[in-house]
């Protein structure tokens, strides 16, 4: 009789547990598919960093954001040198980054919003050449790179052109037109008449 019961308390231990153990993996699936749906939602609502590109001259920095049809730029520019920029881009994402400039700037920016990228012309503090864009001696994020097209040597700064048509930029305060950034080719019926 004994060994009956110690018999039927094992069989009855044994299935218990297992359903104790199948409910622990159910509940860990549940709380593995509540994280990942709240990290999915949380990737959808973060920010992300635009490709910025620079170049500078001895007064002037300049700064390409890669960002088609941006829309609600904010854009804040610091005499020690901090730069911060957010705007929506395609589809509602939050685009945004900051900058710690190499030396102080001219709070006063100017700015020129094409289709494809919005470019800020800096005016630097003091005449000088920085030998990085950033404070930091760090190297700079992925998406932060020298913008060659417009890239000028210290030396063959009297030979450069200007990178664009200053008469293109606009005063931070000022609002551009929906032409600014555009290529205007000439009227070809105006041409093919002459």
């Amino acid at each position: 009789m004994e060994k009956e019961r110690i018999h039927m308390t094992q069989e009855s231990y044994y299935p218990t547990r297992l359903v104790e153990f199948t409910l622990c993996l159910c509940r860990l699936s549940l709380i593995d598919a509540i994280t990942s749906a709240v990290h999915t939602s949380d990737h959808q609502d973060m920010s992300h960093n635009p490709e910025v590109l620079w170049a500078q001259r001895s007064d002037k920095v300049y700064l390409t954001v890669a960002l088609p049809d941006a829309k609600d730029i904010s854009v804040k520019c610091e005499p020690q040198g901090l730069f911060t920029f957010s705007a929506l881009g395609a589809q509602g994402k939050l685009f945004e980054f900051g900058l710690e400039l190499y030396g102080k700037v001219v709070p006063e920016y100017r700015k020129n919003v094409g289709l494809r990228n919005i470019i800020f012309s800096i005016q630097k503090e003091e005449r000088s050449w920085w030998p990085r864009i950033l404070k930091s001696e760090e190297k700079p994020a992925p998406y932060i790179k020298v913008d060659w097209n417009k890239w000028c040597d210290e030396d063959e700064e009297v030979n450069c052109k200007q990178p664009d048509d200053e008469s293109a930029f606009v005063d931070e305060d000022c609002e551009s037109s929906d032409d600014d950034g555009l290529l205007y080719l000439p009227d070809l019926e105006k041409a093919r008449n002459n």
